[in-house]
């Protein structure tokens, strides 16, 4: 598996100068999406919906609305 391209525009084109806030999406080779975020696992975990699951070696990460706002133009409709 590898990184093919950025969905959206990179943090900087997002005005982080300072690489602390660097939230972003990326297209896998095998067509799935990774994110770089802040790992908020600790503080949502027990907010999960009773539907909704997490397995042990899953994160529950947060990133900026802007982060897939500005990646929604390069997200494929299928």
């Amino acid at each position: 598996m590898k990184i093919v391209r950025r969905i959206g525009a990179s943090p900087r084109e997002r005005g982080s100068m300072t690489g602390d806030t660097c939230p972003d999406i990326f297209e896998l080779s095998d067509g799935s999406f990774a994110v770089i975020g802040t790992d908020a696992t600790a503080s949502l975990d027990a907010q999960l919906p009773s539907d909704a699951a997490r397995a042990d070696d899953e994160r529950i990460v947060v990133i900026s609305r802007e982060t897939p706002v500005r990646a929604k133009g390069d997200i494929p409709d299928a």
